[in-house]
């Protein structure tokens, strides 16, 4: 990231503009009015900025502002709303299954799916223009990978924090830095003529696409959320080999054959079915064990990865459908839904 975001509101308008002063009290900075939090864009984005303070930091802006107090202020009331909008787009968990049973609990959850399927038109129909759209919005969550789910390492012990350590390890790539998932992503998109700088695209992405990576700044940050966290982490290894197999194959059907732009996917195939076993029994059914209370929050976190994904998926494919770019034009700044 080379700056600060464009604005997209009045939200992100007084961030932007007091992020670039050294830290000080906030005044009152007007929150979005945008119906549905999910896809305003205004506040999708300035929940962004807010977290990637606690990150790799932001271009021109104070370290300080990391802990303001009145920026943690504002940043509890976007996330109030954004947790919200959540809960009801998810609606009632549980009852929670027994800890031996999570598996196919997670599994259950993830069977039920019913949003359109990306891999799916990325494996069969996607143009080539629309693989680098994907990956230009893939790239908010994969450069950032495993961090956001390393958060709950020191929130957690025992036998689950173990196997959320294994499961990092390999995602940071067992010590050998070219191997890093992140790493391999960001070559997959040099490979493909795409800017692989960290956050390089952010003003292109809309709203459904920052929420997919908030959702996993909003569990990793909150100890609160730390089973959400742990749900969100499950069911996403759970599900995402056959997923990353699609995308290989769309991407050799378009004739792109250079093992830099396909070794991410191929990797994600072994890499994920691996984990599965992992995730699923002695992270997720290992925390169910460990703390009875967080069953039902593991199991919100792995149907909110359903719900944001999901529309994610909807934004990208109905835009294709139309026969227009899902990415927003330079400059744009949306209107309020």
């Amino acid at each position: 990231m080379n700056a600060l975001p464009s604005p997209r509101g009045p939200t992100t308008e007084a961030l932007s503009a007091a992020l670039r002063e050294p830290p000080h009290h906030l005044p009152p900075v007007p929150l979005p009015e945008g119906r549905d939090p999910l896809a305003d864009d205004d506040l999708q984005l300035a929940l962004y900025v807010c977290y990637e303070l606690h990150y790799r930091g932001l271009p021109g802006v104070d370290e300080r502002w990391e802990w303001s107090p009145s920026l943690l202020a504002l940043r509890q009331a976007l996330e109030d709303r954004f947790e919200t909008a959540l809960r009801a787009a998810v609606g009632p968990v549980g009852p929670a299954p027994a800890p031996e049973d999570f598996d196919i609990a997670l599994r259950a959850i993830g069977d039920a799916d019913e949003w359109p399927s990306l891999s799916r038109h990325i494996e069969r129909e996607a143009t080539f223009d629309q693989v680098l759209e994907f990956l230009v919005h893939r790239s908010a969550y994969q450069l950032k990978e495993a961090d956001p789910h390393s958060w709950a390492i020191p929130r957690l012990s025992g036998p689950p924090k173990a196997a959320l350590v294994e499961i990092q390890a390999d995602e940071y790539g067992g010590g050998r830095p070219e191997r890093m998932h992140a790493r391999l992503f960001a070559d997959a998109m040099e490979a493909l003529g795409l800017d692989a700088g960290y956050g390089a695209y952010v003003d292109r992405l809309p709203a459904a696409t920052l929420a997919t990576v908030n959702l996993m700044s909003l569990c990793g940050l909150h100890r609160r959320l730390r089973g959400a966290l742990v749900g969100h982490l499950a069911l996403f290894e759970m599900t995402s080999s056959n997923p990353n197999r699609r995308y290989a194959t769309g991407l050799r059907r378009l004739g792109i054959e250079d093992p830099a732009a396909t070794e991410f996917f191929d990797e994600h195939v072994t890499a994920d079915s691996v984990h599965e076993a992992i995730a699923a029994v002695d992270l997720a059914g290992g925390l169910a064990r460990c703390e009875p209370g967080l069953a039902d929050d593991i199991l919100w976190g792995a149907s909110a990865l359903v719900a944001v994904e999901g529309r994610w998926a909807r934004t990208l494919i109905d835009a294709w459908a139309e026969g227009r770019s899902s990415l927003l034009p330079a400059s744009a700044v949306p209107a309020p839904l």
